[in-house]
């Protein structure tokens, strides 16, 4: 770490794919994120150790894998990166968009000094349930006030960044993360979650307009809404409206990210704070029949993007593979703290400070799927569906349903977007790529399975509400 750097923040965007920032894609409009980034280190080839929040963040906040340590979804039993930073008199804060799989339930409040995550208000009335659960209804009344909300930020000279109702707490979080970097002494370590860019999306009208050269609107995310949630078929015109609306919410975190940075330098602490920023899994638009982010681990939703802005360091570019259990570690080094040894990532410290190669190793990743594809509830325990392990090279993409032995085999540098299965009829080096991954997914399997059986626990109204708010029974 610089030697003037006493400060971590860590910011994650829930569903946030890697091609949905302007460092990964330069036709996307990201211009506080893609300004970390042309600072900082990309790293090119991140991928995330699940599909869903609760698979990924163990590795985010504890770098231990889903199921290892309590056979739950949970980071109670592990040792988390804010237990080993507090150890180390280093201040904590967290602060989570009301994610329900990312609260005191699961043990993410440990270590963390100030710790909200905006769930207890989420269902305090019925009106605020109803508009959290019906996406649809919040378009309606955004559009409905779109026009007065508009005319009313014209005469305060203001813009209209605001959504109409603040489902997704991204200004909760806002305000209490600026709180804390005004009221904490250094060294410190910040977290902030998103869940903007998470379904449904539903943006501030502004930012649907800025991505879409003023061409799409709030009637369209009316539209697309509506059909998706009656269920019916969405063709290329919806497709493209909810992808536009995925972008215009991306951008509203992005304005957002923009002015946490504004409060550490309003706060003098910007030139001794490095930024962090990640995907926890990304999004599917239909690349592999269907929307959001179901029990799959193909790249749409795995390969997300991790950006580290070091004060001082060069910015750079790595297209090496890396997976998110560096965070925790990466973290610690940046901040001359050792890392817990329970610990399965490693830093990549070295790489965003002197531009050291990371070793390239495969990366695996993990899902539980029940009978159907879009069967909900999330699966909390390994026993609520059968076991899927994938494994990531730089050139191959593996699969296995470790219950039913089935196996892909995807060649992204022939086939990036992974639609031909070459497990079927493996040539030599198909063969050879499944004699190399399957070990691993074994191996990767039993480590799971040795977990501890100890059960989640019930949870309680405001947490299931929640919950369902964000489409999970």
């Amino acid at each position: 770490m610089g030697p003037d750097t006493s400060n971590v923040v860590l910011v994650t965007v829930d569903s946030l794919r890697a091609d949905a920032i302007g460092a990964y894609d330069a036709d996307r409009h990201t211009p506080v994120m893609d300004s970390l980034a042309a600072d900082g280190t990309v790293f090119e080839r991140a991928f995330a150790t699940g599909n869903w929040t609760p698979f990924s963040f163990p590795s985010i906040l504890a770098s231990r894998p889903v199921f290892a340590d309590s056979g739950g979804i949970g980071v109670e039993a592990s040792p988390t990166l804010a237990e080993t930073l507090s150890a180390a008199d280093v201040a904590t804060g967290g602060f989570n968009a009301a994610n329900g799989f990312l609260t005191s339930h699961w043990g993410y409040d440990d270590g963390f000094d100030e710790f909200e995550p905006f769930v207890a208000s989420v269902g305090s009335s019925i009106y605020s349930r109803y508009l959290a659960t019906h996406p649809t209804v919040e378009a309606w009344v955004q559009l409905a006030t779109s026009p007065l909300r508009r005319a009313k930020s014209w005469l305060r000279g203001e813009t209209d960044d605001r959504p109409f109702l603040d489902a997704s707490r991204m200004f909760d979080v806002e305000h209490a993360a600026t709180e804390f970097v005004e009221e904490t002494d250094e060294p410190f370590f910040l977290w902030v979650h998103y869940m903007d860019a998470h379904t449904p999306y539903v943006p501030a009208p502004r930012y649907i307009r800025e991505v879409s050269d003023d061409l799409v609107g709030t009637h369209r995310m009316l539209h697309a809404h509506t059909r998706t949630g009656l269920g019916w078929e969405v063709g290329e015109r919806t497709l493209g409206d909810l992808r536009t609306l995925y972008q215009a919410a991306v951008r509203q975190v992005d304005a957002s990210v923009g002015r946490l940075l504004d409060a550490l330098e309003a706060n003098g602490v910007a030139d001794e704070t490095a930024v962090v920023v990640a995907g926890d899994h990304g999004e599917e638009f239909q690349e592999h029949g269907h929307l959001a982010h179901y029990p799959k681990l193909y790249d749409e939703l795995i390969r997300v993007p991790l950006i580290v802005d070091l004060p001082g360091a060069e910015g750079r570019r790595v297209d090496r593979q890396v997976g998110l259990d560096d965070v925790p570690p990466t973290v610690t080094d940046l901040m001359d703290v050792d890392p817990a040894e329970e610990w399965t990532g490693q830093s990549l410290a070295p790489t965003v400070e002197a531009g050291t190669a990371p070793p390239d190793e495969s990366v695996v990743s993990v899902t539980v799927r029940g009978e159907e594809v879009t069967a909900q509830p999330i699966p909390r325990s390994l026993d609520d569906g059968d076991l899927l392990v994938s494994v990531r090279d730089r050139d191959w993409t593996y699969v296995e349903n470790v219950d039913s032995g089935e196996v892909e085999l995807y060649d992204r540098s022939d086939d990036p977007t992974e639609q031909t299965d070459l497990s079927p009829d493996p040539g030599p080096d198909q063969r050879d790529a499944i004699e190399r991954f399957g070990p691993i997914v074994d191996a990767h399997a039993e480590r799971l399975r040795d977990g501890s059986t100890a059960g989640e626990g019930d949870v309680d109204d405001e947490l299931a509400a929640r919950l369902e708010a964000l489409g999970y029974r």
